[in-house]
């Protein structure tokens, strides 16, 4: 009895054992939990990274890649790969480095990991900075930008900018160079990258630094300095440094230089000593003999537990029916569960085709507006520009009284008409976030006042009196987005205006609260005792293509985008609105908005004449080469430059403008887009190829958004959009034509 007592506890001893070493071998073959260990070792070697610390960071980086490919998961392996390259760049084997990215672009590429790819792009242009190939590593931001743009990752192009503006820079090409930085600038206030906006603000100064705007770079380079010195940036401090010494030498700021170049030597060898530590040949040393020891006491465990194995082989082999029947239980359980993880995945894997199916149909959808509204667009602008030029032309030209008032409303509804295109846009803009926060120091109420003058003749019209009233506890000057500002207040008070006759509109600037870093939430109301809406239309106020009935649109008139148009730029400035109003009473919209307080002046508008002041002499030497296929727009552009007293040449396609530029000296040639033969990029590019100093400004009614980075690509210098203000096209050409001569005198 006593023997098999000890044979049924043996029995249990073993059964528990089995079933332990079973469910060990269960968990260390699943891919969830491999997954796990992968994502474990990736967090680690990051962490390693962030530290200095690069061997042990690589160790774990290829463990997860050894687990990754065992576990066949291509997005971990490219990932891994990409984090390996990045970090063979940092320990200056840049061979390396290249070696892998390029493995991490196949696999992220086949399993179409857009979002890590970018990053990986954005890796492989540093290398190519870093070897001085600055034309290369431009080739690879570009591809990390777009991608991130498709993936809706605003807060990553930051420093995509960033980097595309120091190679720029390298290039010697400081507009675009600054171009990018403003863009980076931007994106880093919307998301508050502090590091990333301290160092853009160092290189856009080094960039005004060049362009011999002086004390803007001092300013720039200190604000940079500022944010750096704060939050301890010390790789961004080290450029800084020099950066600051060189400008404030060019000052004759002497004393200040001589502690900035002290301040980057002190700081440049702090971080070489780091860096050298870490990568010293002792170091790595030391990391090899650490794990040839860890793995000497690897196989004495080994051997430790192959002696206790040899122990256990005996009762083992006595209960082996015992767990040949529990393994055939186990067998059957294991089946069932995988049978239900099979139906389950099918199911996963259906509804994810139709989720792909769907967003696919999305895309194309968006795509498809985009592409109908970029050709609805050109094809209103480029008739609109010639019912515009012709009607300013009549009006110049002293016309009969009784024809004055027709040729006014017939300008008034060629302006009707742009405006509705660029509401349309606008509406087309903010949908696809691609609308930018352009800040600038401005007087709040004299920008309030500005605007309801501009508004005055349509209240007068009306029989309505606009009130103003400014809290006084409100400070006058802010740093803001004005223009943003102008079009939401000129939308809500327009729209009060339109739908109130004989009446009173108030209009209200009330302070909420102040925050100690220097923000004022402010309230603003737009207050009317017009013909008010119903509860049922308040709800879709705020929707495109919204409007009261179609007896009030008929009566009133309008495209119901106005009040869209506000609610997505208040949600810009990370404002909110709403409206309170009673039929036959009246309407009152309110908005809050953030606004940082300044004490800086607000910078006085300088009024130009351009080339009123410009002698004939130098006005008959200027050349025009005029590229446009439609005739009366031709003859319009022809009369405004003459009346410019501007000398100009005009052809009708892209091949004879290639012709005509080489065989003739030109200032500036006005490219129209689309043409019959070579458009008017292909034919831009041509002439890049031989000459690279001609100013060739893109004369066209396409949208410019859409083609900005296809404008950039092919060369052109400036964009002018059709129709155009006279004054703005009177500027640009001026700029290009005298302002450069100026800057090189």
């Amino acid at each position: 009895m006593a023997n098999i007592k000890y044979y049924i506890v043996g029995i249990l001893f073993l059964l528990n054992f089995g079933i332990h070493i079973h469910a060990q071998e269960t968990v260390s073959n699943d891919p969830e939990t491999i997954q796990n260990t992968i994502d474990y070792r990736i967090t680690q070697a990051q962490y390693d990274l962030d530290n200095n610390n690069y061997y042990p960071a690589k160790k774990k980086l290829e463990e997860a890649l050894q687990l990754a490919e065992e576990l066949d998961n291509k997005k971990s392996i490219g990932l891994i790969y990409s984090k390996i390259g990045k970090l063979e760049h940092i320990i200056d084997e840049n061979d390396e480095a290249l070696k892998t990215i390029t493995k991490a672009i196949e696999v992220q590429r086949f399993s179409k990991d857009n979002v890590n790819l970018a990053d990986t792009y954005k890796t492989l242009g540093n290398i190519y900075m870093s070897l001085n190939e600055y034309d290369q590593a431009l080739t690879y931001y570009i591809s990390s930008l777009t991608l991130f743009e498709q993936e809706g990752l605003s807060e990553f192009e930051a420093e995509v900018l960033l980097n595309q503006g120091k190679a720029y820079i390298e290039l010697k090409q400081y507009r675009k160079a600054r171009e990018r930085l403003e863009k980076s600038l931007a994106l880093t206030q919307r998301y508050d990258l502090k590091k990333i906006r301290s160092s853009a603000l160092i290189y856009q100064a080094r960039v005004y630094y060049f362009l011999n705007e002086n004390e803007e770079a001092l300013n720039l380079g200190n604000q940079g300095i500022q944010i750096a010195e704060i939050n301890n940036f010390t790789d961004v401090l080290n450029h800084g440094y020099l950066i600051l010494s060189e400008l404030n030498e060019k000052l004759g700021n002497y004393q200040l230089s001589t502690q900035f170049l002290k301040n980057h030597i002190t700081l440049s060898k702090k971080l070489l000593e780091i860096k050298h530590q870490n990568l010293s040949p002792e170091k790595r040393a030391k990391f090899i003999l650490d794990n040839q020891t860890e793995y000497q006491k690897e196989k004495e465990a080994d051997l430790e537990k192959l002696k206790v194995d040899k122990s256990l082989n005996k009762l083992a082999t006595i209960l082996s029916i015992a767990l040949i029947t529990i393994l055939s239980l186990l067998t059957l359980s294991l089946y069932k569960n995988n049978n239900i993880r099979l139906k389950t995945n099918n199911m996963l894997h259906k509804k994810n085709a139709e989720l792909i199916l769907a967003k696919e149909k999305a895309e194309l959808a968006s795509k498809t507006k985009a592409n109908f509204l970029s050709t609805v667009t050109h094809e209103l602008r480029t008739p609109l520009y010639a019912v515009t030029g012709l009607t300013n032309m009549l009006l110049d030209e002293n016309p009969k009284p009784n024809q004055i008032q027709h040729l006014k409303s017939l300008k008034f509804s060629g302006d009707y008409l742009l405006t509705f295109i660029n509401d349309i846009l606008q509406i087309n803009k903010i949908e696809a976030n691609k609308v930018d926060i352009e800040y600038e120091v401005f007087d709040l109420r004299r920008k309030i006042t500005d605007v309801i003058s501009a508004l005055k003749n349509s209240a007068t019209d009306n029989g309505v009196e606009i009130h103003f009233e400014y809290d006084m506890n409100i400070p006058l000057h802010f740093k803001a987005d004005q223009i943003k500002l102008s079009q939401i207040l000129i939308n809500l008070i327009g729209n009060s205006i339109k739908f109130t006759k004989d009446g009173d509109i108030w209009v209200r600037v009330i302070k909420v609260n102040e925050t100690p870093d220097g923000i004022f939430n402010l309230k603003f109301e737009v207050e009317d005792n017009g013909i008010g809406i119903t509860p049922e239309k308040q709800k879709h106020m705020f929707e495109s293509f919204s409007q009261g009935s179609i007896q009030i649109n008929r009566k009133y008139g309008g495209t119901g985008l106005g009040l869209s148009i506000v609610k997505g730029l208040i949600d810009i400035l990370n404002g909110k609105i709403y409206l309170k109003s009673e039929l036959n009473k009246g309407t009152t919209f309110f908005f809050e908005i953030p606004l940082k307080y300044t004490t800086e002046e607000v910078p006085t508008e300088q009024n130009k004449n351009y080339f009123k002041d410009v002698t004939a002499n130098e006005l008959s030497n200027i050349k025009i080469l005029v590229v446009e296929d439609n005739k009366i727009n031709q003859m319009i552009t022809n009369k405004i430059l003459t009346k410019m007293k501007l000398n100009c040449d005009i052809v009708d396609n892209g091949e004879e403008a290639v012709d005509m530029v080489k065989n003739n000296h030109y200032d500036v040639v006005l490219m129209d887009i689309h043409m019959p033969g070579i458009s008017g990029i292909e034919a831009t590019k041509i002439i890049r190829t031989f000459d690279r100093e001609l100013n060739i400004f893109a004369l066209t009614a396409v949208t410019i958004e859409d083609k900005m980075k296809e404008f950039e690509e092919a060369g052109f210098d400036d964009i002018i959009s059709k129709p155009f203000k006279q004054e703005d096209f009177e500027k640009k050409l001026f700029n290009a034509v005298i302002g450069n001569k100026d800057a090189k005198s």
